[in-house]
């Protein structure tokens, strides 16, 4: 991304910016658009008291064609700045979020999830003529089926309490000191929590990242991202709603960088079987062992091993005895040290690691 975008809000017309920008140029993109909520007249509570809805002049359109035509014209020039790996979340309500699933779609985003954002503290209906409407709609997709898009899963798993992170996210909504207010009235109707934007940002970019918002607002993508040490870039047209980013933006101090460590995600390097061979970590004629010591199996100088009458890799022994098609080798053998301890072979291979790939 250029310099003179990076963790600044451009101010003017989201399609008009996007095409002044480079082409593969931002790692994430959250887009919270117009939703077209198509409001008949104002809504008042049960104590006859104004209810502060979405009637703002760009939620707006004049048909569903005209808003298609507007959503697929930002959304091509989204893809087209998006990295090759990059990934877009777009959140909407029933009004318009299937309109723009299927854009997604036919422009050649590939979907991985639509998140449902379950609302703790919803609006009630109170017109009492529906469902409570308790919830909105992330789509999080690609930028095409052969992108390699970052998905912190070990990290979500941790944050939800050693348990898979589900598509199902309860969040209360944007209320008390977290809401801009100017003069006592809400300064942005569709206002996000910072929660939502945390876990967005945490699941699906790393640190130094860049995230671009189309539609940024009162700043909380830009704000979110500066405080997990990700750069953004945001776009917007109403000098009200610029100044009020800004000036949240710039109050925000990023988390220390070493807590914002994500090592749980860490790959190991690739370790051929052979290599433990070669360095001497492990010898040839030497026996490896099921953990139960059910089964044991000789290395061979070629670094298959044999067990009984089967020969072949770590791996393929190891899902001939369990049965299965696969299977991971370095967590099913162990060797013995010079106490006769068994010890898992991933131990040597970390040795590697350590002795000659750091």
């Amino acid at each position: 991304m250029d310099e003179k975008y990076l963790n600044k809000i451009i101010k003017g017309d989201c399609i008009k910016e996007l095409k002044k920008m480079s082409e593969n140029s931002v790692d994430l993109i959250f887009a919270d658009p117009p939703y077209n909520l198509q409001l008949q007249g104002d809504l008042y509570r049960p104590n006859q008291t104004k209810v502060s809805a979405v009637n703002d002049k760009w939620d707006k359109f004049d048909s569903f064609a005209e808003y298609d035509n507007f959503t697929e014209n930002w959304l091509k020039e989204c893809r087209r700045v998006l990295k090759k790996d990059g990934a877009i979340w777009v959140i909407g309500s029933y009004h318009n979020i299937f309109r723009v699933g299927r854009i997604i779609q036919d422009l050649g985003f590939w979907m991985l999830n639509d998140i449902q954002w379950i609302k703790t503290n919803p609006m009630p209906n109170f017109k009492g003529t529906r469902f409570n409407n308790a919830q909105e709609t992330l789509i999080w997709a690609s930028k095409s089926p052969k992108s390699k898009f970052t998905f912190n899963y070990k990290s979500m798993k941790v944050f939800n309490d050693d348990k898979q992170m589900r598509s199902d996210w309860y969040i209360p909504i944007c209320n008390g000191g977290e809401r801009i207010k100017v003069n006592g009235e809400k300064a942005h109707s569709t206002q996000k929590p910072e929660a939502l934007l945390h876990r967005v940002i945490i699941s699906t970019t790393k640190v130094g990242d860049t995230i671009l918002d189309p539609f940024i607002g009162s700043g909380t993508t830009g704000a979110v991202a500066k405080k997990l040490g990700r750069n953004f870039v945001g776009i917007e047209k109403e000098d009200f709603y610029i100044k009020i980013a800004k000036n949240r933006i710039k109050k925000i101090k990023q988390v220390e960088k070493n807590l914002l460590s994500c090592a749980i995600e860490n790959k190991k390097p690739k370790v051929p079987f052979g290599s433990l061979i070669e360095t001497k970590l492990i010898n040839v004629g030497d026996y490896l062992y099921s953990k139960n010591k059910k089964y044991k199996a000789k290395i061979l100088a070629n670094a298959t091993i044999q067990c009984d009458n089967e020969n072949g890799s770590i791996h393929k022994t190891s899902a001939g005895i369990l049965d299965k098609l696969s299977n991971n080798g370095w967590a099913f053998w162990y060797f013995k040290d010079k106490r006769k301890n068994l010890i898992s072979i991933d131990n040597l291979r970390d040795n590697y690691i350590k002795k000659y790939l750091t």
